[in-house]
């Protein structure tokens, strides 16, 4: 098993045809293939609504044992009700994604930007609800929760209590870039601008890196992570990382980025990029040359 799971904000996106997957991937085909480069996936589309128990039942076929999904918690349930009274949406999310089993990683509660301190008790009942065994990460954006203070200390004492992990979601790259294009402008629209958090409360560190958009720009964040991943696994801990970029389109670049700086910090433990899939398939060009 992997000893830090890494992926993407997303498995399932036709324009990697031809740069990440391969030229006449079908959608079929996008799963399998993107697993067999990474070991996990965000799934920010449950937050916006179900998938159909035919898609999960799919997931669970397409995807290898080794492989993690993180599942968002619907908006219904985290911006709508704020985690008041939603035991029954709470309840349906699970159940819906059960088939997958052992393939289900952490789940991450985004919280509102609005969602603060003194809504801690709120937070506190909903994770005290959770079935039993159920694995949770939580995202937190009020400013109050990043200041050193009380609100911060007593949000980290709660989730370490209950073995629940908090979202360290760094931005500073996204915010120092110079945004020349409309995808950069609107993550900077979406993203909250919040400091830099290493703060472990328990077994899975889960990390959401949004860098500047141009890859190589990112380096030196990277290799922060990169020191502080190796130091998790040497703690005996399991930690995620997503790569997000302003473009999906060169999500799979960043995230190759940083295993390279993975592998640079512990080559032993941590493999080097794997080859992507569309990197397998013959050249077109020197196939026409053979005939």
């Amino acid at each position: 098993m992997p000893s830090v799971y890494l992926g993407c904000p997303l498995w399932a996106h036709a324009p990697w045809r031809g740069t990440f997957f391969t030229r006449a991937a079908r959608r079929e085909d996008f799963l399998p293939q993107y697993a067999s480069v990474f070991s996990t996936a965000e799934g920010n589309a449950t937050f916006y609504g179900l998938p159909s128990e035919a898609t999960v039942e799919r997931w669970a076929a397409e995807a290898p044992e080794h492989f993690r999904f993180c599942f968002k918690f619907p908006r219904t349930i985290s911006h709508e009700r704020q985690l008041e009274g939603a035991g029954d949406e709470t309840a349906q999310f699970l159940a819906r994604m059960a088939p997958l089993g052992s393939r289900l990683g952490p789940f991450f509660l985004q919280l509102h930007e609005r969602f603060g301190v003194e809504r801690i008790r709120t937070l506190e009942r909903f994770l005290d609800a959770l079935p039993a065994g159920c694995r949770c990460a939580v995202e937190v954006r009020a400013p109050e929760f990043f200041a050193g203070g009380p609100a911060e200390h007593r949000l980290d004492e709660l989730l370490r209590a209950r073995r629940v992990d908090r979202v360290l979601f760094d931005t500073a790259g996204l915010f120092a870039a110079k945004a020349e294009d409309e995808a950069t402008l609107d993550a900077q629209r979406k993203k909250p601008r919040v400091p830099r958090r290493e703060t472990v409360t328990a077994a899975a560190p889960f990390v959401r890196f949004v860098g500047d958009p141009v890859v190589g720009a990112n380096d030196a964040a990277l290799q922060r992570w990169a020191k502080a991943v190796r130091r998790w696994c040497d703690e005996g801990l399991t930690p995620f990382v997503f790569l997000h970029h302003p473009d999906d389109l060169h999500a799979p670049a960043l995230a190759r980025r940083f295993q390279h700086w993975l592998h640079v910090e512990d080559s032993r433990r941590f493999p080097a990029p794997l080859r992507w899939p569309v990197e397998n398939e013959p050249d077109p060009e020197r196939q026409l040359s053979l005939f």
